[in-house]
């Protein structure tokens, strides 16, 4: 009896952990935007649960025809990020200066968003469906192919982002405007590009997450408050003075979220999140990222 009851707590403790590895990486594809366009630009993007949405309805439209869904994950980062760079070019670059003015026009394009999907696909929810389903044995468990899929796209993701930001020119380039714009300007760098394309990449990156997650969830025009509300937590938590924030924030937040909900309930769950970063930003103001930074 002793070994069943051990065998069955180790089953357990890796079937949380999975979760919640995969809800961390998730969550971190959401966060890795909201760090970079907030840290460079100072705008709070209301707007960025909505671009995971757009990324989940796209997803939701072109199995309509058989795409393939590789190919259905790059058109959904590429129309997403498109979507980003007109919004920036239309609304966003006019505000920079004004902070508050940001999270009203942002709140507005997410809601012109959530109607415009509710006008083209109706209030109800839709269902993605996911490339492969067969489950897959490991450590004595069996575990969901597709959330082993979802793992590994954030995990080559996010190493693909952070190459990018930390060992390429245009990396060095951001990194330098979000430390110092009025610096990076005055040595020569084009900062209006770089906030396009930051922006841009952004919001891809949003609409990418929200396609890798559309089939193991409901596809409805309110999917997009869910990752929201943490994401901006984890950004909180992590702190905006470097790209690696969110990598902190999405961590504490994922996980603490994801095994206080297997253990007791996801209400608990949202309390101890909660309480946990209100925690860490009443000690730490700028966030881990912003404490080691000073």
């Amino acid at each position: 009896m002793v070994a069943i009851f051990r065998y069955d707590n180790m089953e357990m403790t890796l079937l949380i952990g999975l979760d919640a590895a995969s809800y961390i990486l998730t969550l971190l594809l959401v966060c890795i935007g909201l760090v970079i366009i907030f840290g460079m630009m100072n705008v709070i993007n209301l707007a960025h649960g909505e671009f995971f949405l757009l990324g989940a309805y796209t997803v939701v439209l072109l199995q309509q025809y058989a795409l393939p869904f590789a190919v259905i994950l790059v058109v959904a980062f590429v129309f997403v990020a498109l979507v980003g760079l007109l919004i920036e070019e239309v609304v966003i670059r006019r505000i920079y200066h004004r902070f508050l003015d940001t999270i009203l026009a942002t709140w507005g394009i997410s809601l012109a968003l959530k109607q415009l999907v509710i006008i083209l696909f109706g209030p109800g929810s839709q269902q993605a469906v996911a490339p492969f389903v067969e489950p897959v044995a490991m450590f004595g468990i069996t575990y969901s192919s597709y959330r082993l899929f979802v793992m590994a796209m954030a995990i080559a993701i996010t190493a693909a982002t952070f190459f990018i930001l930390f060992r390429t020119r245009l990396g060095l380039t951001a990194r330098g405007v979000i430390a110092n714009r009025q610096m990076a300007s005055c040595l020569g760098v084009n900062t209006r590009r770089v906030d396009r394309v930051t922006f841009a990449f952004g919001s891809g990156l949003a609409g990418l997450a929200g396609a890798i997650m559309a089939p193991l969830m409901s596809v409805d025009p309110q999917m997009g408050v869910g990752f929201l509300v943490p994401a901006f937590l984890s950004v909180l938590v992590g702190g905006t003075a470097s790209p690696l924030g969110a990598l902190w924030g999405a961590g504490i937040i994922g996980g603490s979220n994801s095994v206080v909900a297997a253990v007791w309930t996801p209400v608990i769950a949202q309390i101890v999140v909660f309480s946990l970063a209100i925690l860490i930003i009443r000690l730490m103001p700028n966030g881990l990222t912003g404490r080691r930074r000073r």
